[in-house]
């Protein structure tokens, strides 16, 4: 019998989803569109795909030959649908399989999330004193990972002259946000208690939609404008209210989470440019997406510049001479790999440090594989879930962070009003992007 090959799109009503043969719809997602603004650093999302976000339609066949395949009517909304049904001899499902599936990678992207945030803290402390090392080392791993990549897919033929020949402005630009952001909140990371880092990063959302608006011209809906001021007010009351014992910021200078803060604004103006990027570079490409990896590579290759540029005006903020700026890096180095007779308060490194880079790389690659075999509003609340869960494991100790922290009832409650706006910013935007495809 001879594959058949249907175009159509199918209506978003009930009848489709009560049919025998059941779309399950993959979108590829724009990781550079900032969909999960929950991470604590630029450095935290590395963004792995194995070719460009926006792919040509490729059919797949179905076990009953039955190839369909479907096109929106925007040539930038193109994705793959698969026709599934019950297997007459008594096999499982492909249904069934694609729930399991999807549960199993929700689970397993959910650990990540949140083993990716307490990390984050724990690898700070044997860093504390030396934060600036840590954001350079990371800064030139990720570096020397996303020109590995971008070299392997240019000679695939994946990435084109055209793409590499991008005007190289725009990636300076997000090269010098992105090294403020990483580098500011390094130092906070290392002075705030734990349980107020993954709280006050949520701000990113804030920058985020109000830079959107300005450089993109973007608009959002009621319930978007709504989540992202709960999300405001949910930081506000978190870390501000309270007695003055019973603060979660008590006896922590003011500047430490105004540099948090501002890592957030640093990180979504780096992400807005990264879109703007996306939307000027399918233009002149002649409706070609740009490759993600030309985007990262370039713009941690400017990060690392800056990075280093930075090193005179960061070692007088410390103190210290610019002429002992190399015996600075030289201890940096040292506690990193926790060698030398003379280090000390370097306990937990290099083991601490090392997991998080590696959990921070797995978390990235489950995250966009989750995105790929589920959807956009799956891949949101696994990641908003994290949340919650590591404010709490970040408050009980740990090893390296003997004394904890106590929750107080005015953080559990700012809390709670922050996860009821991220949720309330990210699925009714999700949900929309899934039905008009």
């Amino acid at each position: 019998m001879e594959s058949q090959t249907i175009r159509a799109k199918f209506p978003n009503n009930s009848h489709t989803q009560q049919s025998l043969v059941r779309p399950i719809i993959n979108v590829p997602l724009n990781p550079n569109k900032s969909l999960f603004p929950l991470f604590p650093s630029s450095s935290s999302i590395m963004p792995l795909l194995t070719s460009s976000s926006r792919q040509p339609l490729e059919s797949i066949r179905h076990r009953r030959n039955t190839t369909t395949s479907l096109f929106s009517r925007d040539s930038s909304s193109k994705f793959r649908a698969r026709a599934l049904g019950s297997d007459s001899s008594g096999r499982r499902s492909d249904v069934s399989v694609n729930r399991e599936l999807i549960v199993l990678n929700s689970a397993l992207t959910l650990v990540l999330a949140v083993a990716n945030r307490v990390l984050y803290k724990l690898a700070l402390v044997p860093m504390k004193e030396y934060p600036f090392f840590l954001a350079l080392l990371t800064t030139f791993g990720y570096l020397a990972i996303y020109l590995s990549i971008l070299y392997a897919r240019y000679h695939a033929g994946i990435v084109t002259n055209e793409m590499v020949a991008y005007p190289k402005s725009r990636f300076l630009l997000i090269g010098f946000l992105e090294a403020l952001g990483v580098i500011c909140g390094m130092y906070a990371g290392a002075m705030l208690p734990g349980p107020a880092i993954p709280i006050i990063s949520q701000t990113f959302l804030v920058w985020q939609l109000t830079l959107s608006v300005f450089i993109l011209g973007r608009t959002y809906s009621l319930n978007q404008i709504a989540g992202c001021l709960l999300v405001a007010a949910g930081v506000v009351l978190a870390v501000t209210s309270g007695s003055d014992s019973n603060q979660m910021l008590a006896g922590i200078a003011f500047v430490w989470p105004v540099l948090m803060v501002a890592s957030s604004a640093f990180q979504a103006a780096a992400s807005v440019i990264k879109e703007f990027v996306f939307i000027d570079a399918a233009s002149r490409l002649k409706g070609k997406a740009l490759d993600i990896f030309v985007v990262n590579s370039f713009g941690s290759g400017f990060q690392a510049l800056f990075v280093l540029l930075f090193l005179p005006f960061l070692s007088n903020l410390k103190g210290i001479p610019f002429s002992e700026l190399p015996s600075f890096l030289k201890s940096g180095a040292g506690c990193f790999f926790n060698i030398g007779n003379n280090i000390s308060g370097c306990e937990g490194a290099p083991l601490l440090p090392l997991l998080y880079i590696f959990t921070n790389i797995a978390f990235n690659i489950s995250i966009l594989n989750l995105m790929k075999i589920s959807t956009a509003v799956v891949s949101s609340l696994v990641v908003i879930s994290s949340v919650p869960l590591s404010m709490y494991l970040l408050s009980m100790p740990l090893p390296y962070l003997p004394e904890g922290s106590s929750l107080s009832p005015f953080f559990l409650l700012g809390s709670a009003v922050l996860l009821i706006g991220l949720i309330l910013y990210n699925i009714p935007r999700t949900q929309k992007r899934d039905t008009e495809l």
